[in-house]
């Protein structure tokens, strides 16, 4: 009987832990990452697109990149790094942790990419993207590093205010 009472609350500690992961707020230009009807267009560089607790500029993306991080220190691409920079303002009323490596890129066949973290590392010089926690109406600026083959080009985001959001959708091109 203990058992099950210790794992009932468990599932149930797990249930209430989910709950409030993942809420989204769609405004005007903004859309999830899965394409589902009822979306909104993608929003595209340069505009401001919320998901949760954030809301995302991305500024620039420049794909290409061989190595990031200097000569003693740094990473060599797979087949080539893709940095995106993105602003990342905590509109909500609480902290929030920015997770870089909760990212994902596309491209135009729908094949999904997952940020490089430790590329970032060496990307950002004071770990924007890595698990920085942004206090209400505080923003960072970071580069969120995707490692895709030399013959791919990326097309959109889908970025996230944490692993269980669903996220907004920015294109690329």
């Amino acid at each position: 009987m203990r058992k099950t009472t210790t794992f009932a609350l468990l599932a149930t500690a797990l249930v209430a832990l989910g709950c409030g992961a993942g809420a989204t707020e769609e405004v005007a230009g903004t859309a999830g990452a899965s394409g589902e009807k009822g979306e909104k267009k993608a929003t595209k560089i340069g505009d401001a697109a919320r998901d949760g607790k954030f809301e995302f500029t991305v500024e620039s993306s420049k794909c290409g990149v061989k190595k990031v991080g200097s000569d003693l220190l740094g990473a060599k691409a797979q087949g080539q790094f893709c940095l995106v920079t993105v602003n990342v303002k905590n509109i909500g009323k609480e902290s929030q942790m920015f997770d870089g490596s909760s990212q994902k890129a596309y491209a135009a066949d729908g094949t999904e990419y997952s940020a490089d973290g430790s590329a970032a590392l060496y990307a950002n010089k004071n770990a924007e993207t890595f698990l920085n926690d942004i206090n209400p109406g505080n923003q960072v600026t970071g580069v969120i590093v995707f490692d895709i083959p030399k013959d791919v080009e990326l097309t959109k985001l889908s970025l996230h205010d944490s692993m269980f959001s669903g996220g907004v959708v920015v294109a690329l091109s």
